[in-house]
């Protein structure tokens, strides 16, 4: 298995059982150093990952689980970043969780449902450009 995938497999085991804040230090503190964190950030910023890179991942165990009685289930989520500058992807949206307009990021995420499995296979980061 190549360092990069290695790597993406690791970190996205990190982010699926995490309970917490997740940073690239956490995920090699938790590998004991063996991936340092400096390789986690070189890897998440040498490219701009997109759904479609999310789908080749979970297309074969989508089809695995794949059921006529599978979902789509759609999802919104604003991650607040009241601090940070305006630009196109933090600007003010709606929360529904808090029933007010809060500074942060967008995420519209699409996730797979089918015999008592999960599997996230699209998302969506919602810009406003103007």
């Amino acid at each position: 298995m190549n360092k990069n995938k290695q790597i993406f497999e690791l970190y996205i085991d990190y982010l699926v059982t995490s309970f917490s804040y997740t940073t690239a230090t956490g995920v090699s503190n938790l590998l004991d150093g063996d991936i340092s964190h400096d390789q986690v950030t070189r890897f998440l910023s040498h490219k701009q990952f997109s759904s479609a890179d999310l789908w080749k991942y979970v297309k074969k165990d989508v089809r695995e689980i794949e059921s006529d009685e599978g979902v789509l289930i759609f999802d919104d989520t604003v991650q607040e970043k009241p601090y940070s500058s305006e630009n196109e992807l933090i600007s003010w949206h709606f929360d529904h969780t808090v029933g007010r307009s809060v500074k942060g990021i967008n995420l519209l995420n699409c996730i797979y449902h089918a015999n008592e499995t999960s599997l996230p296979v699209a998302f969506k980061l919602i810009t406003k450009p103007i």
